[in-house]
């Protein structure tokens, strides 16, 4: 199966050395821009074997290391996928929201401690939450309000989601974090759907607890196999992103898997990683020109 190789860097900065860097290494008389001086294809030699490929692209990597190019390989089949399934703290909006709701009560350094620990893959996720949770219990419901005003959303959210939703795709926000922040960011970016773990709440006060079942990694995973089932599509036509362990699963399982300024643990196990471009490069990866975009 052919694959392609897309560059992309922040605007303006894809020029002529760039590729001047990659000629060396494989022909580029037949790239494609994607967006001029931002992102562009290019057609990798057809390998039997996947490994050759994948050889090429470190090479390329390393070759770029002091570029700030993100460098991509995709398949030419299937490309423009059909589902899009994406985490949303430190993914879809900048921050980790239960570290904000914490920094509103004083304790957001203690909490973003065990946050960064779970992302790494150092705890159990559910621990982790629990243990968390508990540390909030008797805050006033209405800093979750207050929390959201305050949280932004990463460039290219709302052009992703609604650009993928222009060519048909379905497009699922699922979540280690909690409702509330869901639903709003659902709304904000236009999320067909969102899933996330349910605080429990009494006399307008965090009670400190979780409302059972908790939502981790296996669940992003089931939610991918289920809405694959669902609208009837292959399982190549799918796109997952996120940045943390928690994350993994669903990022290895689906036909493509992005990290967004992962962490280390997703960083080594996933190829295609965004780490100097936008949540964009997820459209580019499919082939899309910016002319395609539905801009926020």
């Amino acid at each position: 199966m052919p694959s392609i190789l897309t560059l992309v860097t922040p605007p303006t900065l894809l020029d002529q050395s760039i590729i001047d860097l990659i000629s060396s290494i494989l022909p580029t008389q037949n790239l494609q821009w994607l967006s001029e001086q931002e992102a562009l294809d290019i057609p990798l030699p057809e390998h039997k074997d996947h490994e050759q490929t994948i050889h090429i692209t470190q090479k390329i990597k390393q070759t770029l290391s002091n570029k700030p190019v993100d460098v991509f390989v995709t398949h030419s089949e299937f490309r423009k996928k059909k589902l899009l399934i994406a985490d949303m703290d430190s993914t879809i909006v900048q921050s980790e929201t239960l570290d904000d709701l914490a920094s509103e009560v004083g304790i957001g350094e203690q909490i973003a401690a065990i946050t960064k620990r779970a992302m790494n893959g150092e705890l159990v996720f559910a621990d982790a939450l629990n243990e968390r949770i508990a540390l909030l219990k008797g805050v006033s419901a209405n800093l979750l309000e207050k929390t959201w005003q305050h949280t932004q959303l990463n460039k290219g959210a709302k052009t992703l989601v609604a650009t993928m939703k222009k060519y048909k795709a379905y497009t699922a926000l699922i979540s280690g974090g909690f409702t509330f922040f869901t639903q709003n960011v659902a709304n904000a970016c236009g999320f067909d759907e969102n899933h996330a773990n349910r605080l429990s709440i009494s006399n307008n006060k965090l009670d400190g607890t979780v409302i059972p079942p908790i939502l981790g990694k296996e669940a992003k995973l089931f939610h991918l196999k289920r809405l694959t089932e669902e609208l009837k599509i292959n399982p190549q036509e799918t796109v997952t992103i996120g940045d943390g362990a928690n994350d993994l699963p669903m990022l290895t399982h689906a036909g493509l898997g992005i990290g967004y300024y992962p962490k280390p643990i997703v960083a080594e196990q996933v190829v295609n990683v965004i780490q100097h471009s936008s949540l964009e490069s997820v459209l580019f990866m499919q082939g899309y020109h910016r002319s395609d975009f539905v801009n926020e």
